[in-house]
């Protein structure tokens, strides 16, 4: 089996003074010195062989900006999901901010850490005012938009149903209404701004001027936010998985990489269609470094019902209220079985036909 072409390697390879330095974020250097290592002899790897043949199956990284560990992540992630979520409909919500906020989380990145407890807690809200119900809610985080900018906003998946915890009884199909939550979102992030701004929380040089005054004019526009149709379970988990552990731009969009340039695809959002753009490996990767979260961040959060304490204590009382069996969490997918169960190759299968089995282990290379 060849392996994939790893485009996003090659371009770390030939930016590593970039980005490989003391001023740079440590995540940053971490997770790019990992993806250059993955499946390489330099973290070592498994030894399995046959009569006839011996292959070296080197160890994968476990990075999130790492396309290929990112996939298989999230196909375990669906794969668990799959039993503990129950079998209800889910809606898909976005919420966006003004461009002029941009700049202020980006250099303010303790603030844009906060953003999905803010999002989670509008969605709680506005369901408890409304219905009296609490939702199953996952925040995944995104920082980037079409262009590779930074452009922060939510990917939230609700439960397109509620419980209500007074009458114990599960309420489906909860109608979102888009103003409101929209009205209920730029309320949360303005006053959550203004608050920081008037505690000195924000260093002046990184903020436009009046910026007090921006706030209160945001305050008065509508904010984009975007509401799907209910979907299935099985769609929901398809529609999250595009979102999860991973970076701004998939490996199909880098067209062509030299030591002068990278040519790439973005997404106008404005034309709806993939532009070709251009720039040099140092600029790819500056704009692609802002993205990387920073240590002990997570991608997915999880809120209401779904919150770690609240799904120990209310788990097993929504199944009975759907009537749905709860089932046990899966075993770890071994790497060998799920690439057959999802791509069709046994990568333990010689050139001849016969399977080779585990032998030994090959240390690290030291590092060059």
């Amino acid at each position: 089996m060849k392996a994939p072409e790893h485009k996003l390697r090659q371009i770390l390879e030939l930016t590593r003074e970039h980005w490989d330095q003391p001023t740079e974020r440590p995540a940053v250097r971490d997770n790019f010195h990992r993806v250059t290592m993955c499946r390489t002899p330099t973290l070592g790897g498994e030894v399995y062989a046959s009569d006839a043949e011996e292959k070296v199956f080197y160890h994968t990284c476990k990075s999130k900006c790492c396309p290929s560990c990112g996939n298989r992540g999230t196909l375990l992630w669906q794969r668990e999901q799959w039993v503990a979520l129950p079998d209800i409909p889910f809606v898909g919500v976005v919420l966006t901010m003004p461009h002029v906020f941009w700049p202020v989380f980006k250099a303010h990145r303790h603030l844009q850490h906060d953003l999905p407890a803010l999002g989670a807690a509008v969605l709680e809200q506005w369901a408890w005012d409304r219905y009296r119900v609490r939702l199953c809610v996952i925040v995944i985080q995104h920082t980037f938009g079409g262009w590779l900018n930074h452009n922060p906003h939510l990917h939230m998946m609700i439960s397109a149903g509620g419980l209500n915890p007074a009458e114990v009884r599960w309420v489906g199909s909860l109608k979102f209404d888009r103003k409101e939550i929209m009205s209920l979102w730029r309320s949360a992030v303005t006053s959550y701004l203004r608050k920081a701004y008037r505690r000195s929380l924000l260093r002046e040089p990184t903020l436009p001027p009046q910026f007090d005054n921006i706030i209160t004019q945001q305050e008065c526009r509508w904010w984009n936010t975007h509401i799907t149709p209910q979907m299935s379970k099985a769609h929901f988990l398809r529609y999250a998985g595009r979102y999860i552990r991973r970076l701004p731009i998939s490996q199909r969009r880098i067209l062509k990489i030299s030591p002068e340039e990278v040519v790439y695809q973005s997404k106008d959002t404005r034309t709806r269609s993939m532009v070709e753009a251009r720039c040099t490996p140092a600029e790819f990767v500056a704009m692609l470094s802002p993205h990387v979260q920073d240590r002990y961040q997570h991608s997915m959060r999880y809120f209401g019902l779904l919150a770690p304490r609240a799904k120990r204590q209310t788990s097993a009382t929504i199944f009975a209220l759907l009537g749905l069996e709860k089932r046990p969490k899966p075993p770890r997918e071994p790497w060998a079985a799920s690439l057959w169960k999802h791509f069709g190759i046994d990568p333990l299968i010689n050139k001849f036909g016969y399977r080779m089995h585990w032998v030994g282990y090959r240390s690290p290379a030291p590092v060059t």
